[in-house]
């Protein structure tokens, strides 16, 4: 394409370069039976802060001095390393929370920062809580009007009410009686006075995995949260079950309807760390594969593959080794600049993507360059990065996305923008081609996809062995709160 003059005013236009990803929202952990338990807590969101930046929060338990908890706003590292803070979370049982909202007013409310506690009449329980519920407006409607009183505007308290109604005679029997009502994608960390507990939802939409560290047993998001205290991955807890963990050992439940499992595809494309383990699959492995099969299906002639950092990595170094076209490093990311940067001039402001990321012009002048990035969600950033590498001396700019156009929100956990802000929802492959202005822009195709992840005959429409529905629109639950907010899901012949 030889045109290089930028697209007329587009509705994708915005300086907000955050709000151009998909955001998981939060990550979970917990241990049971080491002292000093929140220390480890706090590794363990360390580790798992790319599931969340926005705060976090520890609850721990000690029998001399009760349940004490701790919320901050900003990165585990700012907040977590403080020994005088960390010295008022005392006790061997603690679990911890990482949030980015999908739920719930966005911005600085501390009463929304996790986990969440409660006081029942057989002790107290905190719980955090990874997904959404997409019930959550009808059930908060219910129990405001059956005289419940909210204090955070999250999805999450709507099941500590639920447990506070219930009879259930113990704990973990009122969080299986509240959890049957929630509809969506639950991976809860929970815990009692002696108990810690983990549930996912029936169809295992959120990851959640058991580890061990000598006596000490572990919940957490993702196995490279295990790898930070050097403790040993046990299983994932399985679609639709609670374990619950105390001194006697760990007993597994089935509480609810079985359903086909569909865990989030999205978990192998952006969200999870490359470096973990997730349905007996490396993440890392996963994305190199992806790229390695978008480069039979998207094959092109250039000099270089080069990924958009660090998201786009593994894909590009799949690519390269399939297509043999060389890896090199053509953008640097600054590791340093958080998601809360702020500048007090515009100007600086503006900067945008050059706060995060620069071209290494040396290696970029007058090569054909392939960018791999792992989705494509407004454009905004993908525009900016083919502005930075045009200017840098690039000959030609060929993007290859390493997952199929995101065409649907999601509603199970990701942060994702209205329909209407999704550039691949209101532009085809050939006008976002020329709205970003490259050479040319492949997307791998959903079946592509499915079979980078193992499925040899690609997605089974009629049973998709994950949810997918951010490139499909097919929710196998139907998102009743946005329905009733005008939301429309795809025509059945679409």
């Amino acid at each position: 394409m030889s045109e290089r003059t930028l697209h007329p005013a587009n509705p994708f236009d915005s300086d907000d370069l955050e709000g151009d990803k998909l955001h998981e929202e939060c990550g979970v952990f917990g241990i049971l039976g080491v002292a000093d338990a929140a220390n480890f807590v706090a590794l363990g969101l360390h580790a798992l802060q790319h599931r969340g930046q926005e705060a976090g929060g520890i609850v721990s338990y000690d029998p001399d001095e009760g349940f004490n908890s701790a919320r901050r706003f900003g990165y585990v590292r700012d907040n977590f390393t403080n020994a005088t803070l960390m010295r008022t979370l005392p006790g061997a049982l603690a679990i911890g929370h990482v949030r980015y909202s999908t739920s719930g007013k966005k911005g600085a409310v501390i009463r929304d920062v996790q986990p969440f506690f409660g006081e029942f009449a057989m002790g107290g329980a905190a719980i955090a809580h990874n997904g959404n519920l997409t019930n959550a407006i009808q059930l908060r409607r219910e129990l405001i009007e059956r005289g419940s009183i909210f204090q955070s505007s999250s999805d999450s308290e709507c099941i500590i009410h639920l447990m506070a109604r219930s009879m259930g005679r113990t704990i973990p029997d009122r969080m299986k009686e509240a959890l049957r009502q929630c509809e969506g994608a639950f991976s809860i960390v929970a815990m009692t006075r002696s108990k810690l507990i983990g549930v996912r939802d029936p169809m295992g939409v959120r990851p959640l995995v058991m580890g061990r560290l000598g006596d000490a047993m572990i919940l957490a998001s993702e196995t490279c949260a295990l790898d930070i205290i050097g403790a040993e991955f046990i299983r994932e807890i399985e679609p639709g079950e609670m374990v619950v963990i105390s001194e006697k050992g760990v007993e597994s439940f089935r509480p609810f309807e079985p359903r086909r499992p569909q865990p989030c595809i999205f978990e192998y494309v952006y969200f999870s760390r490359p470096d973990s383990v997730l349905g007996g699959k490396s993440v890392y492995e996963v994305r190199r594969e992806i790229g390695r099969q978008l480069a039979r299906e998207a094959p092109v002639d250039a000099d270089m593959v080069c990924p958009v950092p660090d998201s786009g990595t593994p894909a590009a170094i799949g690519y390269s080794q399939e297509s043999g076209i060389p890896f090199e490093m053509g953008i640097v990311r600054n590791q340093y600049v958080g998601r809360t940067f702020i500048e007090p001039t515009e100007q600086i402001r503006n900067m945008g993507v050059r706060l995060k990321l620069n071209v290494n012009r040396a290696l970029i002048r007058g090569k054909r360059v392939i960018l791999i990035d792992d989705s494509i969600v407004r454009g905004t950033t993908s525009r900016k990065i083919r502005e930075m590498i045009l200017e840098a001396g690039a000959a030609e700019v060929h993007f290859r996305i390493a997952s199929p156009p995101t065409v649907w929100p999601c509603f199970f956990g990701i942060d994702t923008p209205d329909r209407e802000q999704l550039i691949a929802a209101r532009m085809s492959e050939t006008e976002i081609r020329d709205y970003l202005g490259v050479d040319s822009l492949n997307y791998i195709s959903i079946d592509g996809l499915y079979k980078a992840l193992g499925e040899e005959n690609g997605r089974d429409p009629k049973a998709p062995a994950y949810y997918d529905a951010v490139f499909t629109g097919d929710y196998p639950i139907a998102p009743v709160d946005m329905i009733e907010k005008g939301f429309k899901l795809k025509p059945a012949a679409e």
